[in-house]
């Protein structure tokens, strides 16, 4: 007895549902999405955020403008075995330019910088001024020695040494790590 050959239809190649072609509008929607996202981020804990830093934490890793369109410096804070230090680059400016203060728990470097240029030639006459300020503002960790605090300031690098305490120093102990 002949056997029956049953005839299936040819397949048709049908790409799996989760591959799908993208419209031309779908890349932007994306990035729009994206850009809401980030500045929701950004947004939603504005004005909360200093208060809740700790000790020496950064700031935004942007450097922002004050009101009066200085940029604030970015600093550099480093701990050592018996002392802190505090360092922020602050080109254009000179030591009278500059103020370093601790009240209550909190060192503030402080700076103004004004520039003022004027030129008068048979031609010309141009005249220019430039004012700014900014300040920067660190919570102290306990274990400094406020009343040893120095500031130095050199070709346009301030730096602050905050030393610590005996008792801050003694405070970290190192843990032997044995072998069976």
């Amino acid at each position: 007895m002949p056997e029956s050959v049953t005839k299936l239809p040819p397949q048709q190649d049908v790409a799996p549902p989760s591959i799908r072609r993208m419209t031309l509008s779908e890349p932007f929607a994306a990035l729009h999405k994206e850009v809401d996202r980030i500045f929701d981020e950004f947004t939603r804990d504005f004005g909360r955020r200093p208060l809740s830093r700790r000790f020496f934490e950064a700031q935004p890793l942007m450097p922002y403008e004050s009101s009066f369109g200085i940029a604030a410096p970015v600093v550099d804070v480093v701990e050592k075995e018996a002392e802190y230090q505090i360092s922020a680059e602050l080109p254009g400016l000179e030591e009278k330019d500059v103020e370093v203060g601790v009240a209550d728990d909190v060192l503030t470097i402080k700076g103004e910088k004004k520039e003022e240029k004027e030129e008068k030639t048979k031609n010309y006459h141009l005249s220019e001024r430039r004012y700014g300020a900014f300040q920067r503002s660190f919570q102290l960790p306990s274990g400094v020695a406020k009343d040893r605090i120095e500031a130095r300031f050199q070709k346009g690098v301030l730096t602050v040494t905050l030393p610590k305490t005996p008792e801050a120093q003694k405070r970290e102990q190192k843990i032997e790590i044995k072998t069976k």
